[in-house]
C-alpha cells in the first residue's frame, strides 16, 4: 500500500497485503485451496468514509470479518492489520469488538430475538449512564422511547437499521463498518441511513461501508476502494466516478461504472475467477480489454497515480 502524504493524519485502520485462504476437501478426500482474498490493502482515517465495492463474491463481508477476527476457525490469514498504529492481534480484535470497532451487520439477524432492543443497545455502552445514552440516541435517531422495549419481530426494517446505527454509535468506537446496511429498504430509508454513517465520520470515526450499491456510496464517500476476486484494484476519489468513467484507473472500476443504467449498461463478458482456479497473473486478465502477455505471468503490485492507487500494469 502507498505510504500516505505527511500531512494527512494517521490512519485508524491500515489493512496491508491481506490474504485469507481455506483448505477444503473435494469428492475423494483431494485437498484444494480456496482464496477468497489476495493481497488486498486499504487504509481509513479519522472522518473518513470509505466505500468498500465491487460484485458478489469480492471479498467485501471476509475483509470486514478479518478486520474483526471473526473469521471461521479454518481461516489462514496472512498480511498486516494495524488500528490505531497497532498490530490487531487476535487478542486485540477480541479485546476492541464492539468497543473500539463497531459493527453494523449486513443481516438483521444480528439482534437477539429473546431481548428488547434498548437493553441491547445499552450493552454496547461502554462509558457513563448506558439508559440516559440510550435514550438520547433513539431520540436522535427518531425511535420513539417505546421502541426501547420492543422485541426485534416487533420492527419494521427502518427502525431496526437504526436500532443497528445506535448500537455501533452508542459504543463510542473510532472504527465502524457498515456491512451492506440498505439492502431492500425504501429509498428514503436508505438516504436516511446512509446520512447517518456520514454522522459518524463527521464526528472524527472512520467508516466502511461495504456495499455493492455505488451510486450509494458515491452520496457520502471520501474515497472508493474497488475489489475484484479478493483483492484491491483501484482506490479513488469520489469524484473520479464521472463521465464515463476516463478519470478512473483501472479497466474493472471503468466497466463496473460504466454497467450502470444510466452509463450505458454496457456489460463487460466472462465472470470473477472461481477461487481454486485463479489465474497466475493479473487477476481481471482474462476479461481485460488491455491484456497483454506481460498480464499473464505476474500480479501488478499497488501503486499511486493521479491521485489515487491502482494494480495494473498499463493503468495511466
Amino acid at each position: 500500500m502507498i505510504a500516505p502524504e505527511a500531512s494527512e493524519p494517521k490512519p485508524i485502520l491500515d489493512v496491508r497485503d491481506l490474504s485469507v485462504s481455506f483448505e477444503q476437501y473435494a469428492r475423494g478426500l483431494q485437498k484444494k485451496t480456496l482464496r477468497p482474498i489476495t493481497s488486498l490493502s486499504v487504509t481509513i482515517r479519522p472522518g473518513e468514509v470509505l466505500a468498500v465495492v465491487g460484485s458478489s463474491g469480492s471479498g467485501k463481508s471476509l475483509l470486514a470479518h478479518a478486520i474483526l477476527g471473526i473469521l471461521p476457525s479454518n481461516a489462514r490469514v496472512t498480511g498486516t492489520l494495524r488500528h490505531a498504529n497497532e498490530n490487531l492481534t487476535p487478542e486485540r480484535q477480541v479485546a476492541l469488538r464492539g468497543s473500539d470497532i463497531a459493527l453494523v451487520p449486513q443481516s438483521v439477524g444480528f439482534l437477539n430475538p429473546l431481548m428488547r432492543v434498548g437493553a441491547q443497545v445499552r450493552s454496547a455502552a461502554h462509558n457513563g449512564n448506558a439508559a440516559e445514552a440510550q435514550r438520547a440516541i433513539f431520540a436522535r435517531y427518531r425511535l420513539a422511547p417505546e421502541v426501547a422495549g420492543m422485541y426485534p419481530f416487533q420492527l419494521s426494517g427502518g427502525m431496526t437499521r437504526r436500532v443497528l446505527v445506535s448500537t455501533a454509535m452508542i459504543s463510542g468506537a473510532s472504527l465502524i463498518i457498515a456491512d451492506e446496511p440498505t439492502p431492500g429498504m425504501h429509498s428514503a430509508v436508505v438516504e436516511e441511513t446512509l446520512g447517518h454513517l456520514r454522522e459518524l465520520a463527521g464526528e472524527g470515526r472512520a467508516v466502511m461501508l461495504i456495499t455493492h450499491d455505488i451510486e450509494a456510496a458515491l452520496t457520502i464517500a471520501d474515497r472508493i476502494a474497488v475489489l475484484y476476486a479478493g483483492t484491491t484494484v483501484e482506490i479513488a476519489s469520489v469524484a473520479d466516478f464521472t463521465g464515463d468513467g476516463q478519470s478512473l484507473r483501472h479497466p474493472y472500476s471503468k466497466a463496473l461504472w460504466r454497467a450502470l443504467p444510466q452509463n450505458g449498461f454496457a456489460v463487460t463478458p466472462g465472470a470473477q475467477p472461481v477461487l481454486d482456479e485463479l489465474p497466475p497473473g493479473c487477476l481481471y486478465e482474462p476479461r481485460c480489454p488491455m491484456s497483454t502477455p506481460d498480464c499473464t505471468g505476474a500480479r501488478p503490485e499497488v501503486r499511486a497515480l493521479r491521485g489515487g492507487v491502482v494494480r495494473c500494469f498499463h493503468a495511466a
